[in-house]
């Protein structure tokens, strides 16, 4: 028997920056504060994106200032710029 996650969605409507690392988070599966490809790559297939692994490879390229392979820090202004831009979010104004 398999058993499925359930992830919280993303909040309807406009979404502010914060609600934004709040639901991301729960994709953080090793807990370490960053997020990975793959684990933004989980969060986008949870939203029923078409191509995740593609949207969340580019993403990576777009947002990952240092090359660590992760979001962390300030790169996490730049993929809520990101999602807002490029994956037709709702997103509230910028906010960092």
């Amino acid at each position: 028997m398999a058993f499925m996650r359930y992830y919280r969605g993303l909040p309807q409507g406009e979404t502010t920056a914060e609600e934004f690392r709040a639901w991301l988070s729960q994709f953080d599966a090793d807990g370490d504060g960053r997020i990975s490809r793959e684990e933004l790559e989980e969060a986008l297939r949870s939203l029923n994106l078409w191509f995740a692994w593609w949207k969340a490879r580019e993403a990576m390229r777009a947002v990952d200032a240092n090359r660590n392979g992760a979001v962390d820090g300030d790169e996490m202004g730049r993929l809520y710029a990101f999602a807002h831009k490029h994956l037709h979010l709702k997103m509230n104004q910028l906010e960092e």
